[in-house]
């Protein structure tokens, strides 16, 4: 990288490398009523706390263990929930896209495109959404390495978009675990872009439970404590107000209730490392 990225302003505030930011929401829309109802709690935080937030959550989860998996209410009426999100909140939203049919109606609403983990290999898909001229979330595939991320990130620049992240998430580490190597987060920032660590995925257990994947919470603290001390960006937060019953993801999503101690304590974390505290 010959200069680095800056960072982006959505809704008037930047999110990039000037302050800490996070990406936060349920793993799927479920529902339109709950999905507005955990967007409202994040606005709230988001403006009480001074601290940019990007609701997240998946129209569909093209990637579930089984078949029968719960995927979310697809393309179409998933981005009228995230549109009545933005209107009703003023959070902007991103979402994951799974192929390059769906970057253009997906911009269209979305203020970040996320690139999932395992499509993050895709040329097809990471230039189409390049090629929308929206910022662009790529997540580290739990089989690449650290610096192997400068594919992906330079088939994005490819298209004249700037406006990259990358995130880690965890690599993989035998069967149905993950761990996190904390030097990737310094080793993908000198790649020139702005990194943001994935909490709540990065404590998944994939396919764990047999027809779904499992996941161990009590990890997701120290995790991201060590993350954001490591020089991550950001922090993405999968939450729900009752994790025992979510559809996606519940065993490693953080309750709802908990964000707020979570957020407050990253942001002093970051300050200090930063020396701004």
């Amino acid at each position: 990288m010959s200069s680095p990225i800056p960072s982006v302003t959505l809704a008037g505030r930047p999110f990039g490398r000037e302050r800490f930011f996070a990406i936060a929401g349920p793993c799927v829309i479920e529902s339109e009523e709950l999905t507005l109802s955990i967007a409202r709690h994040l606005a709230e935080l988001s403006a009480r706390l001074d601290l940019p937030i990007l609701f997240k959550a998946s129209f569909d989860k093209a990637n579930r263990t089984s078949l029968s998996s719960f995927r979310g209410p697809g393309l179409e009426k998933g981005l009228q929930v995230l549109l009545k999100v933005k209107q009703e909140t003023g959070l902007p939203v991103i979402s994951d896209i799974h192929t390059p049919a769906q970057a253009a109606a997906a911009a269209e609403v979305l203020d970040v495109l996320q690139i999932p983990a395992f499509l993050c290999r895709q040329t097809d898909l990471l230039v189409s959404a390049g090629q929308t001229g929206k910022p662009i979330n790529i997540k580290k595939g739990q089989f690449v390495a650290p610096p192997d991320m400068i594919q992906a990130l330079g088939k994005v620049l490819e298209t004249g978009n700037r406006q990259v992240w990358l995130t880690e998430r965890g690599a993989s580490f035998g069967y149905h675990n993950l761990v996190v190597d904390m030097r990737s987060i310094p080793i993908m920032r000198a790649l020139g872009c702005p990194v943001v660590f994935d909490a709540t995925h990065s404590v998944q257990l994939p396919g764990g439970q047999g027809h779904s994947s499992g996941g161990d919470r009590r990890f997701i603290a120290p995790l991201a404590r060590a993350a954001v001390a490591a020089g991550a960006d950001g922090a993405f937060l999968e939450v729900h107000p009752e994790p025992e019953r979510a559809l996606c993801d519940g065993p490693n999503s953080l309750p709802l209730a908990d964000l707020e101690a979570m957020l407050k304590l990253l942001a002093r974390i970051y300050a200090l490392v930063r020396g701004e505290a």
